[in-house]
């Protein structure tokens, strides 16, 4: 499937977006991080399109071919949990499934928290809990050691300067080869126009204190909506202690997924389970039950023994669940389950009623 873009009109501000999926379906809004955009969840969009549901994923105020609005306080976390809303009514939705990364994250959090209304359930790639990022950059070493690129990112005008020099060598960088070459040029790209990269370091302007950074967050949001919450242990920028805290602040159903040997760009870690589930599906859907060498050979590497002796059907199953964690998983497996149901029902030659 291919998301198509479009142009919405969101709480007073034109917000591009990529969507995909069928107009009935359970909408699933993907809010991306800095420094990225909306094509951060292309292959997510696809996979939730494919499982049923409409997946909805916009360039963040600031970002893409979204408006830029000028001052600081246009980035206060107020601000951003209205857009989504106003996002899901421009689909003709009053609730969604809320996903989101890095900043797009902490806005999740925050709208989750303020409506509960409108959130179905909660997936959060990185960042925990507003009490523990907090709290941990308060109380923890380690986190404050990660946490010290902010100093530089709350200076106006130098920050700006540093990340934008050697053609944002900095910046592409922080990527550190998880995510491909030609979404970097086009992140880039975008944060070259005049006033981007402004707007991108204003949500940590506008949000965090100075004397003590993430500690400015609200420490009693209430979050009852189902909720999972993926992290990499091989995170530079966040840590174990605000994710392994997150649990305590939970007013409802509550996962924490450990994703070992994953970095920070979670949406990016697992493109090889993608290309091979999808090429399993094509075996399925065309009733083929010979295996190619090769695809056998990726099955090995992810540690499936013997991938000939087992059906095709079957071989699904294995891939989808070590996929799993890096969908939106509540969506997701629901719909895996209802599939298989309806695979399993005996057939009926009967008319209906």
């Amino acid at each position: 499937m291919t998301a198509s873009q479009h142009m919405v009109e969101a709480n007073g501000l034109r917000f591009r977006t990529m969507a995909d999926g069928p107009a009935t379906g359970e909408l699933c809004v993907l809010l991306h991080g800095f420094p990225e955009g909306a094509e951060s969840w292309s292959r997510q969009v696809d996979a939730l399109a494919r499982a049923g549901a409409l997946a909805v994923a916009p360039d963040m105020r600031g970002y893409g071919g979204t408006d830029a609005p000028d001052g600081v306080d246009s980035y206060n976390l107020d601000h951003l949990v209205e857009d989504v809303a106003g996002i899901m009514r421009a689909f003709g939705r009053d609730s969604a499934h809320i996903a989101g990364h890095d900043w797009g994250a902490l806005v999740a959090w925050f709208f989750a928290g303020r409506h509960p209304e409108m959130t179905m359930s909660l997936t959060v790639l990185s960042v925990g809990h507003p009490a523990t990022l907090g709290a941990a950059t308060a109380a923890d070493e380690d986190q404050k050691a990660r946490s010290q690129y902010i100093r530089l990112f709350l200076m106006e005008g130098k920050a700006e300067g540093v990340l934008a020099e050697d053609d944002f060598r900095r910046l592409r960088a922080m990527f550190a080869g998880a995510v491909p070459k030609p979404v970097i040029d086009r992140f880039v790209r975008s944060l070259s126009r005049p006033g981007r990269l402004t707007a991108a370091l204003n949500y940590y302007r506008a949000n965090l204190s100075r004397d003590n950074w993430w500690a400015g967050l609200r420490p009693d949001l209430r979050v009852t909506a189902p909720t999972v919450l993926l992290w990499g242990d091989q995170d530079p920028a966040l840590g174990r202690w605000q994710a392994e805290s997150t649990a305590k602040h939970m007013g409802g159903d509550f996962r924490l997924e450990i994703l070992e040997g994953a970095g920070h760009w979670l949406q990016f870690e697992r493109r090889r389970l993608d290309d091979i589930l999808e090429s399993l599906e094509q075996l399925n859907l065309h009733d083929k039950t010979e295996l190619p060498d090769h695809i056998a050979e990726a099955l090995v590497m992810l540690g499936i023994e013997q991938p000939h002796a087992i059906a095709i059907p079957q071989l699904i199953e294995r891939v989808w669940a070590m996929q799993q964690p890096y969908l939106i998983t509540i969506v997701v497996e629901r719909r895996r389950r209802r599939r298989r149901k309806v695979s399993t029902e005996p057939s009926s030659t009967e008319a209906p009623n």
